[in-house]
């Protein structure tokens, strides 16, 4: 099964997700697209790893997703990838819109294919007012765009709003979180 959990910043959509991939029984792969930029990046991507189990597999990976995806999918494996809005974010930054498209184009077409289960965090960045500069225009729209495609190819997509999770798909089904 592939997931999308959606939130906005400190939503609860890691926590969320965390959970999902501790519940499932599944050998974990924890994918992590971030960079740690400056020392409060540092601090947040702690916290993340203080969270995580210890038996938990760690791939850190800010560009090559799909790459990464490939090599690690397995049919007793979850994969947790986190979050795709950080991965968005590093493309972006390269100022090379031909590697953004490529990178985004291999997500899509291998992420239907993948063996096993994976789960997909993203922040939801469209429900605000459009942003004033270009480049945070371009990063909502691009985001925009590329969670409805994930979302498309993703049997479960979960909105979750102060720590409550919302099933958006399938319609009217119900999400068991156990603590």
């Amino acid at each position: 099964m592939k997931q999308l959990i959606l939130g906005g910043a400190r939503s609860g959509k890691s926590r969320l997700a965390e959970r999902l991939a501790l519940q499932s029984g599944f050998e974990v792969t924890y994918i992590a697209t971030a960079s740690a930029g400056d020392a409060e990046m540092q601090q947040r991507i702690q916290q993340h790893r203080d969270r995580r189990p210890s038996h938990w597999h760690l791939v850190e990976e800010p560009l090559a997703l799909a790459q990464v995806l490939q090599q690690h999918a397995g049919h007793q494996d979850l994969l947790l990838v986190d979050c795709l809005t950080l991965w968005l974010s590093n493309l972006i930054c390269l100022e090379q819109p031909t590697e953004l498209r490529r990178q985004r184009d291999a997500l899509l077409t291998v992420l239907p294919t993948l063996p096993g289960q994976i789960i997909l965090v993203s922040n939801e960045v469209g429900m605000g007012i459009v942003p004033m500069g270009a480049l945070s225009r371009q990063f909502q729209d691009e985001m925009g765009l590329l969670q409805q495609h994930v979302a498309a190819c993703c049997e479960r997509v979960v909105l979750t709003v102060a720590g409550l999770p919302h099933v958006l798909k399938p319609a009217g089904t119900f999400l068991k979180i156990e603590d």
